[in-house]
């Protein structure tokens, strides 16, 4: 069901019984806000009007990554870091990202952790870049072309060949050319740019979702949470998807705060 088909005062209503979560999207028109209540996609509003390559949140921290610099703040007001064109943030152990081959840490200031070219994603002590799978230090931990990589379920890594999960060594999950994995607690997702699989048991089976588009993203909070490339986000709290359309073409990446 789309939310658009949801009356506002089904949604006040809704929203005063349920809990919320509050998303940030990063797309080429900059970076959007978005309020959800349960599995119902609410409010949504541009806080930030330039390209955002990747976002990131951890314990009440905002971070962007944008062609000009790395922006921190608390989705409203921001702050230049002088780090300089990004293409990924994360957190994890402070503020790390990565672009004009450098990956770095920020401490009030940028301190180089390795030097790594066309990195496509951070997450925990990983890095996905062309080359493959990399520490953060720069060091090749394996596999080749690597879109996507997350260390909240066990390494898994999206790669332009497969999904991979590491074991004794990178083993493959599934084939196909995968550009997003996410993963919390006992949940995974992965990505190609036609289907959305999800783990259950350790099995992937592919998830049928309402609307069409590439998924750039997924999270986790309350419910689970997608977004497409074309700027259709998604909500599902255990009864199926509920969605609605952002606007916001070019979409890299979602973060909930």
């Amino acid at each position: 069901m789309s939310d658009e088909d949801i009356s506002l005062d089904e949604k006040r209503v809704y929203a005063d019984k349920t809990k919320t979560a509050t998303a940030f999207v990063a797309a080429g028109a900059g970076l959007a806000r978005v309020s959800i209540s349960d599995d119902i996609v609410g409010e949504f509003s541009l806080e930030h009007r330039s390209t955002v390559t990747d976002v990131a949140t951890a314990d009440g921290r905002l971070a962007i990554a944008t062609p000009e610099d790395v922006l921190i703040g608390d989705g409203e007001a921001f702050v230049e870091t002088g780090f300089g064109p990004a293409t990924a943030v994360d957190y994890h152990d402070g503020l790390v990202a990565a672009g004009g081959g450098t990956v770095a840490r920020y401490d009030g200031g940028w301190e180089p952790l390795g030097d790594l070219d066309d990195v496509r994603a951070i997450d925990g002590d990983m890095v996905a870049a062309a080359s493959g799978i990399h520490r953060l230090d720069g060091t090749h931990v394996g596999l080749d072309a690597a879109t996507d990589v997350t260390t909240a379920v066990g390494p898994l890594a999206a790669t332009e060949s497969g999904l991979y999960y590491l074991a004794n060594g990178w083993m493959s999950a599934l084939d196909g050319a995968f550009s997003v994995v996410a993963g919390a607690g006992e949940t995974a997702h992965a990505a190609t740019a036609e289907t959305l699989y999800e783990r259950d048991g350790g099995e992937w089976s592919p998830v049928e979702l309402p609307v069409g588009g590439a998924v750039a993203g997924v999270a986790y909070a309350e419910a689970t949470y997608a977004v497409t490339e074309d700027g259709t986000f998604l909500a599902n709290a255990g009864d199926g998807w509920r969605h609605r359309s952002l606007g916001l073409p070019d979409v890299a990446a979602i973060a909930v705060l």
